[in-house]
């Protein structure tokens, strides 16, 4: 028999993966009132595999600590495709009709989050009657 050659011939070629795209900085779109701290985060949003990098604020108000994300796609289609993929890791997602966006638990946290536009965005650590109001702020600042 007579070959093209053995497979210990052929190198294996391995694949790398693409860079993440750059991240937006969006830190003027958050909330500032009761903001301490506000960063941008490269890959993996919150430690989330469904999400890229985004921008991310920390919150202390009172006894209450939470955070806001922001999370640019390149577009309204991108951004809803994320928060379908965010939904299936979310444990008890209740759909915000009025938000386009869900509430549920994620990493025994409350979630909070929404597309608007091109982003992605929410709350993390505000039961939703907390969260809602500051949700509502943050889609304004989106828009």
């Amino acid at each position: 028999m007579t070959g093209c050659g053995s497979a210990s011939d052929k190198k294996a070629v391995v694949a790398e993966a693409p860079p993440p795209p750059p991240v937006r900085d969006n830190r003027i779109l958050l909330l500032a009132e009761h903001q301490k701290a506000a960063m941008l985060v490269q890959d993996h949003l919150l430690g989330k595999k469904v999400f890229p990098g985004g921008t991310l604020g920390q919150y202390d108000d009172d006894d209450k600590k939470y955070q806001l994300f922001i999370i640019s796609t390149a577009s309204p289609q991108d951004a809803a495709i994320l928060l379908l993929d965010t939904k299936a890791t979310m444990r008890d997602a209740q759909y915000l009709a009025y938000m386009g966006g869900y509430f549920g638990t994620d990493a025994g946290k409350p979630f909070y989050v929404f597309a608007d536009k091109q982003y992605l965005a929410g709350v993390v650590g505000l039961e939703e009657d907390l969260a809602d109001p500051i949700a509502r702020q943050l889609a304004a600042r989106l828009r």
